[in-house]
C-alpha cells in the first residue's frame, strides 16, 4: 500500500498531486506549481549545510543512464542564458532520504540502516523523466509514477527507524523530483519559466531503478557548485515478477 502524503507548507508542491500514477496529471501539477512561483531563491543558501558538512543518504544515482544524460545536456544548453549551475552529468540523481550527518551515524549504524533494507527485499521498478518544470531553486524533470518512489522512501525510513538513525523529512512530505540545474541566486522566476516552457514537448526518458544507493553526500565549489558522493553501499532490489509500463505521457 502507498503511504497518504500531505499538504506540506515547506514541500514544493505543498499539496500532493491529486493522482500520484498518471503522468499526465503528475506533469500538470509539477508545471502548475512552478508557474506560480513568482520569485526564485538560491538554492545553495539553504539551512543546515555549512561548510564542510557530510551526511549519509538514500539515493537514486544513473551513471550508465547515457539518454537521461543526453536530455539532460539538452536542456541545460538550451537554458544557458539563464546563468543557472547545471548538474554534472555524473551527478544526476533522486535524492529519496536524509540517514543522519556523518558526526552523527556511525559506521555500525550505516551497516545496519544498509542490512535493515536489503532484508526488507524491496522491489525494483521503472519510472520516467518527463521535461520539464521547476521549483523555487531549481529547473527538473518531473518523475512519474511516484507510488514506487514513495514506497521507497516509506521503507527506507522505517529501516532507518530501526536502526536508530535521526532520519530525514517525514515520507508524507516527499516530493519526487530528479533536478537539471539549480539557481545561483534569487531572481524573477518568470523568464526562467518563459525559457523552461519551451522544452516541454520533448520526448521523456525511461528509467529502470533496479537498486538504491547509500551514499556519504557532501557539496564542493570545484570546479562549480554540485553535490558529489561516495555510494558506501549499493542494496539490489528484487526483479519485478510483472513489469508494467510506463513508457511517456498519455496521449489525448
Amino acid at each position: 500500500m502507498t503511504p497518504e502524503l500531505d499538504v506540506v507548507p515547506g514541500a514544493f508542491p505543498h499539496r500532493p498531486p491529486p493522482d500520484l500514477d498518471s503522468p499526465d496529471l503528475l506533469v500538470e501539477h509539477d508545471w502548475r506549481a512552478f508557474t506560480a512561483v513568482e520569485r526564485m531563491t538560491n538554492h545553495w543558501a539553504r539551512p543546515g549545510w555549512p561548510d564542510g558538512f557530510r551526511a549519509y543518504y538514500w539515493m537514486l544515482t544513473f551513471p550508465d543512464a547515457g539518454e537521461l544524460m543526453s536530455r539532460a545536456s539538452q536542456c541545460q544548453d538550451a537554458l544557458a542564458h539563464l546563468g543557472m549551475d547545471r548538474v554534472p552529468r555524473d551527478g544526476l540523481h533522486v535524492t529519496l532520504t536524509r540517514i543522519g550527518s556523518t558526526d552523527l551515524v556511525s559506521t555500525d549504524q550505516v551497516q545496519l540502516v544498509a542490512d535493515l533494507a536489503e532484508q526488507m527485499q524491496l522491489t525494483a521498478f521503472e519510472i520516467v523523466a518527463h521535461p520539464l518544470a521547476g521549483s523555487r531553486g531549481a529547473v527538473r524533470f518531473t518523475l512519474a509514477p511516484w507510488s514506487p518512489l514513495i514506497r521507497l522512501h516509506a521503507a527506507l525510513s522505517e529501516a532507518g527507524r530501526r536502526a536508530n538513525v535521526p532520519g530525514g523529512k517525514p515520507t508524507t512530505a516527499f516530493r519526487p523530483h530528479l533536478g537539471v540545474q539549480y539557481s545561483n541566486r534569487e531572481r524573477p522566476a518568470a523568464p526562467v519559466v518563459e525559457s523552461v516552457a519551451r522544452l516541454r514537448a520533448l520526448e521523456p526518458v525511461s528509467l529502470e531503478i533496479g537498486s538504491v544507493e547509500l551514499v556519504e553526500l557532501w557539496r564542493t565549489t570545484d570546479p562549480l557548485p554540485a553535490y558529489r558522493w561516495r555510494v558506501v553501499r549499493s542494496v539490489p532490489l528484487c526483479p519485478r515478477s510483472v513489469s508494467p509500463s510506463f513508457s511517456g505521457r498519455q496521449q489525448s
